[in-house]
């Protein structure tokens, strides 16, 4: 019983654990990448860039299928579509 109980304690640790190690990953990612574009940089300027790059904000993916979904529900709207044929529609829309 007790190893039993050890191990869930384990995994739940190591599950909480994930999405800081993730976190970690893009953030080395990113610096990495800033660290490649500043190229031959020195003081200052090199200071600016990097901190210009790393404050950036990436470019939000959910946006674009947000603005999608929006279009196709606008579309949807006009056409009328109700029940199985707006699912249909939509499925559609949302994919290509």
């Amino acid at each position: 019983m007790k190893k039993v109980i050890l191990s869930v304690a384990v995994s739940l640790f190591a599950a909480s654990l994930a999405p800081a190690a993730f976190a970690a990953g893009a953030q080395q990612n990113k610096m990495k990448e800033c660290n490649a574009s500043a190229g031959e940089l020195k003081g200052d300027e090199r200071k600016a860039h990097m901190k210009e790059c790393l404050s950036a904000k990436p470019a939000n993916k959910g946006s674009t299928q947000q603005e999608k979904m929006k279009s196709c529900n606008k579309e949807a709207g006009e056409k009328a579509l109700k029940g199985d044929d707006r699912k249909k529609f939509m499925s559609g829309c949302l994919k290509g």
